[in-house]
């Protein structure tokens, strides 16, 4: 089934000169990148967007992080894009990550682990609503 997915080049990642190796892996697996850009969340936003982890104790953390420095926003979409870009993201935790995945190569601790994908359909759809409008997703 095809189906989008938000993903995130995290901060880190970014300042590492990463983004056009993590969109290779994607790419590469067959995923489409349908909208990207460059943003920065100020401390805020990074809230609103993780929301859902209000009452976590990494909260605060988390956010202070994602709101640190630009990050690379993207829409991917293909056949079962969500749990494929999980796995080619590989574990939260590059140090349980397997092989080959994008956390264990490039990830460096649980939190600045190089990227986030949206980790259920209704998930994405929120995510993907929260970065783009619909005129800024373009299927190919």
């Amino acid at each position: 089934m095809t189906e989008r997915t938000l993903s995130i080049i995290k901060p880190d990642a970014v300042a590492r000169g990463l983004i056009g190796e993590i969109l290779r892996k994607f790419e590469s697996a067959g995923l489409k990148i349908v909208a990207a850009k460059l943003a920065s969340l100020s401390r805020e936003q990074a809230q609103a967007f993780y929301e859902v982890h209000r009452e976590r104790p990494f909260y605060s953390s988390l956010t202070e992080y994602m709101s640190s420095g630009p990050i690379l926003v993207s829409v991917l979409e293909g056949g079962d894009a969500i749990s494929k870009n999980r796995e080619i993201m590989g574990a939260t935790d590059p140090a349980k990550a397997a092989p080959g995945t994008i956390r264990q190569q490039w990830g460096q601790d649980v939190e600045k682990n190089a990227v986030h994908g949206s980790d259920g359909p209704e998930t994405a759809a929120r995510e993907i609503t929260f970065f783009f409008r619909p005129n800024e997703i373009h299927s190919r």
